[in-house]
């Protein structure tokens, strides 16, 4: 390959990242505790608010096959859980990985990767 050659094989590959301080693993950690002790499992309470139904291709679950549902929070905020469920939509786990890839594709797209 030359070095004028417009098609870049080291592109795809992730970049180093910075590693957390341990005050950031601290705040990272009682987040996490505290969303655990809030005692809101909002797997159940989204399946609950909108059924057991995916929002993209309206597939239909039941008992049997639930766990197959997954709840995708629209903002990308996993920690922004409202009890009213404005940030949660149940997607199957097809649509659910689609709707991730599409993400992807567009920061790699734009450059953003």
């Amino acid at each position: 390959m030359s070095p004028r050659s417009p098609y870049n094989r080291k592109a795809g590959r992730p970049r180093p990242t910075k590693l957390p301080t341990d005050e950031e693993i601290a705040k990272e950690v009682r987040g996490i505790n505290a969303a655990g002790k809030s005692g809101i499992n909002y797997r159940e309470l989204s399946l609950d608010l909108h059924g057991m139904i995916c929002a993209k291709c309206a597939r239909e679950f039941t008992a049997a096959n639930r766990h197959e549902l997954t709840v995708h929070h629209i903002d990308g905020n996993d920690k922004n859980n409202p009890t009213d469920g404005s940030n949660w939509e149940n997607l199957c786990n097809h649509c659910h990985e689609a709707e991730h890839s599409r993400g992807r594709l567009g920061d790699y797209l734009r450059g953003d990767d």
